[in-house]
């Protein structure tokens, strides 16, 4: 008999001291058994070892839209150490400078807090999983090479930064995808006119989900086979802010088979960009999957989950 396959999204709170990947092998594990297969899994945003907080799993079908939590935007809080850089731009790595921290206060901070804001280039960091030419740019500066990397454009929609002492800083940000708060932080005591390193660093949201609602890896595994299916959020809620188009028993047959259909008498509460949208699909209250429309009504099927 062929195993069911687990399926769902996982809001889990990853600690400190272990990869994305292993703590995405972890909650796989604790979904498996004979009759249940969770080998098809992934996550919506690496994590670097050393940060905690909010990592949202994608079990089963989930994985189909897990572009849509890559894409998101991310809320992170963390601690700047100023006066020392380090090679990877937190406590895990080597001091490679060290400088003298000036005075500053609370109203300088919320000055710089506002320039920071809104759209920017950011240079990715070497102690990061980019790659180039399928090796991991990690890889390279564990090996003392310098690779050069092109900025690439970012947005910071909120940032608030605050003194912990003469040396220390909480930082709190939204910002969109790819944006490094190792990097924010070395921009932030560069602007202060020293250097500095993170020293904690917490995903406190993403996609619209809250580290408030995640579960650890010690309660998931303390909780029943049966209960940790509880703690699943069904695959569509990657894609809650789409809107929804439902499809008759006939539609739902002919989508399934990959066939196109014209749905123009129920785009009322469709917003179109460049001449098409994407919805989410539904059979009375079954999710079906991810469609792209035109504005004609031509309906195409994107992804469609199993079932």
């Amino acid at each position: 008999m062929a195993k069911k396959i687990v399926s769902g999204v996982l809001l889990l709170d990853k600690p400190s001291g272990i990869s994305s990947h292993s703590a995405l092998a972890q909650a796989k594990r604790l979904f498996m058994s004979s009759d249940f297969d969770s080998k098809k899994a992934g996550h919506t945003g690496t994590l670097d070892p050393m940060a905690t907080g909010l990592l949202p799993i994608c079990l089963g079908d989930a994985t189909k839209f897990s572009s849509f939590g890559l894409d998101a935007d991310k809320g992170y809080t963390a601690i700047i150490k100023l006066g020392e850089q380090t090679d990877t731009g937190d406590k895990e790595g080597q001091i490679i400078a060290q400088k003298n921290v000036p005075t500053f206060d609370e109203q300088g901070l919320d000055e710089l807090a506002c320039d920071l804001l809104g759209e920017q280039q950011q240079t990715p960091p070497m102690y990061s999983a980019l790659k180039k030419d399928g090796k991991k740019l990690y890889e390279y500066a564990r090996d003392g090479i310098e690779i050069e990397r092109a900025p690439r454009p970012i947005v910071i929609h909120h940032l608030a930064l605050n003194k912990l002492s003469n040396d220390e800083i909480a930082l709190d940000v939204i910002c969109s995808k790819g944006t490094y708060v190792r990097v924010l932080g070395e921009t932030v005591a560069e602007r202060l006119g020293t250097v500095g390193h993170l020293t904690a660093l917490h995903r406190t949201s993403t996609g619209g989900f809250d580290v408030a609602d995640a579960i650890s890896l010690d309660d998931l595994a303390d909780l029943s086979f049966d209960e940790r299916f509880g703690k699943l959020l069904p695959v569509d809620v990657l894609l809650n802010h789409l809107p929804i188009v439902k499809l008759t028993t006939d539609e739902t047959a002919r989508i399934k088979m990959g066939q196109r259909l014209n749905i123009k008498d129920r785009l009322d509460d469709v917003s179109f960009t460049d001449d098409t949208a994407q919805i989410r699909l539904y059979h009375d209250d079954d999710f079906l999957g991810l469609g792209q429309v035109a504005m004609s009504g031509r309906l195409q099927p994107v992804k469609v989950v199993q079932g």
